[in-house]
C-alpha cells in the first residue's frame, strides 16, 4: 500500500480497470469561490493517488478528466454532491456513474443518524481513521504528510464499504430507490452550482 502524489495530472496507466473511488479537497465549501486543490482516486488494489493543483492552474489533466468521464467506470464517493460540483466547476466533466455511500448510508442505517465517514468505516469495517487534518490548509505550498494521510484515507475505504452497502441496500429492497438517487445527483450538483444549493425544488415553499 502506497500514497502517490502528482501535479496537475495522474500520469497514464496507474489504475487498474473497474470502478474508483474519489474525493476531493478545497479551499473550503463555496465550490465557485474556493478553488479545487487536491482529487484523490483508488482502484480499490491498496495504493492511493493524489492529484495536486496549483494557485492559478487551468485543470487541464488530460488523463484524470479521461478516467473521471468514463462512463464505463463507476465512481465511488463519499458525499458525491460535493465532489461532483468541484470536479465538474474545476474540471469541465461530469464524474458519474455514481455510488454515494453517504447516501447508501441513509438508505438502510436508518436506526442511526450518524452517516459521516468515520463512523462508516468504524461500523462497517471495524477499522479507525482520523479526520484532524479534515480543516487544514488544502492550498499550501507543502502538502504535510499527515495531509496526504488524511486525503488518501478519503479514498482507501470506499471499495470495501461500497460491496457491503450494496448487499445491505439489497437485503432491505432498496436498490432501485439508491439507483435512481445516484442517476440524479450529477443534476444535483449542477442545481448547487446555479444557484440552488439551500432551495429544495421539490418542497411545496
Amino acid at each position: 500500500m502506497a500514497v502517490h502524489f502528482h501535479e496537475e495530472d495522474l500520469p497514464e496507466g496507474v489504475l487498474a480497470d473497474g470502478p474508483v473511488a474519489v474525493d476531493t479537497e478545497t479551499m473550503g465549501l463555496i465550490t465557485p469561490r474556493d478553488r479545487l486543490c487536491l482529487v484523490q482516486i483508488s482502484d480499490g488494489k491498496g495504493d492511493e493517488h493524489l492529484v495536486r493543483f496549483a494557485v492559478g492552474s487551468d485543470y487541464a489533466a488530460p488523463n484524470l478528466r479521461k478516467v473521471l468521464a468514463d462512463p464505463a467506470r463507476l465512481k465511488l464517493y463519499h458525499f458525491a454532491r460535493f465532489d461532483l460540483a468541484a470536479i465538474e466547476h474545476y474540471l469541465g466533466v461530469t464524474a458519474a456513474p455514481v455510488f454515494c455511500t453517504k447516501i447508501a448510508s441513509k438508505l438502510t442505517r436508518t436506526y442511526t443518524d450518524r452517516h459521516g465517514l468515520k463512523n462508516l468505516v468504524e461500523e462497517l469495517l471495524g477499522e479507525s481513521i482520523s479526520k484532524q487534518q479534515q480543516s487544514s490548509d488544502w492550498g499550501a505550498a507543502v502538502i504535510s504528510e499527515a495531509q496526504r494521510d488524511y486525503a488518501a484515507s478519503d479514498v482507501r475505504y470506499l471499495h470495501r464499504m461500497h460491496t457491503i452497502l450494496v448487499e445491505r441496500l439489497a437485503r432491505e429492497g432498496r436498490t432501485e430507490l439508491a439507483q435512481a438517487a445516484f442517476d440524479f445527483l450529477p443534476a444535483r450538483a449542477r442545481l448547487d452550482l446555479a444557484g440552488w444549493a439551500e432551495h429544495d425544488i421539490f418542497s411545496h415553499m
